[in-house]
């Protein structure tokens, strides 16, 4: 225990920098990092890391996917993007045609699909900061919905847990402890929603279009906070899932006392991309 709240501060505090000057190089270069590592966790998982041919691509989409993310603008790279996915599939099917049966198909396109979630994951963290008028603060919820709801939902199970969720990928996750991960997400987007109306607001660009809005209503962000929670632990889960079948404990060992990259950012991801796909919608 103590060895992952130590992990907990220190990640926290290498993560500050990368908030700080979010509007910098540094915040793709973050994100590219963190996309590589979580593809070579992902290959690692199938037994397939050691590939080369598998692991330089899947890696330099990893790393040139927040930069086109970034500077290129969403909708320059979203046709771009779909060719890279159907291109880096095919060729992914070429390399186990090719290597005669030495490669379980199954198992590269579970690591294909792993990292190409993990990527589209990390990257959507840039998309929710760099295109929504509030972006700069709003993609924070990201981290907020998925720490605070892991974090309430242990406590609250260690307090009250006594029916299992779904024993057969994650024992010890309880009923009453999704409950209260749910609803202290809840109560951590009302805060930020104050937060982010009383000052945050202050420091954003002004709005031109008349039907845009740079406050938060605080009925919506109470529905997108249950349903963050809700992916958050699904994102959790599937994680989990993915782990026992593949017969790991972690992904890798990059946090101590909490694993690898996809097992830090498990939640992170799937909140991420829930929150690139609403925001644009919602608010």
């Amino acid at each position: 225990m103590k060895t992952r709240v130590l992990t907990g501060i220190i990640a926290f505090l290498i993560l500050i920098p990368f908030i700080v000057f979010s509007d910098t190089l540094l915040f793709p270069i973050g994100i590219a990092t963190c996309a590589l590592i979580a593809v070579w966790e992902a290959l690692h998982c199938v037994g397939l890391h050691k590939n080369l041919w598998l692991l330089i691509p899947y890696g330099l989409v990893a790393l040139a996917a927040p930069f086109s993310i970034r500077y290129l603008g969403p909708d320059e790279t979203l046709m771009a993007a779909v060719a890279a996915v159907l291109l880096l599939l095919l060729y992914t099917y070429a390399v186990c045609v090719f290597a005669r049966g030495k490669i379980n198909i199954a198992d590269a396109c579970g690591g294909f699909a792993t990292a190409l979630y993990a990527i589209g994951g990390f990257c959507a963290l840039i998309y929710l900061h760099d295109f929504h008028v509030g972006g700069r603060f709003l993609y924070l919820l990201a981290f907020i919905g998925a720490w605070i709801t892991d974090i309430f939902a242990y406590f609250s199970g260690r307090l009250f847990g006594k029916h299992k969720l779904i024993p057969e990928i994650s024992p010890k996750k309880t009923v009453e402890g999704s409950i209260g991960g749910m609803l202290f997400c809840v109560l951590a987007f009302l805060g930020f929603t104050y937060v982010y109306n009383t000052w945050l607001v202050g420091f954003l660009p002004e709005v031109t279009i008349p039907e845009m809005t740079t406050t938060l209503s605080y009925p919506l962000m109470a529905i997108v906070g249950f349903v963050v929670s809700i992916v958050s632990q699904i994102g959790d889960l599937s994680m989990s899932a993915l782990k026992r079948h593949y017969g790991i404990k972690d992904f890798g060992k990059i946090f101590p006392g909490h694993g690898g990259m996809l097992d830090r950012f498990d939640s992170v991801l799937a909140v991420s991309i829930t929150l690139a796909c609403a925001l644009g919608m919602l608010l």
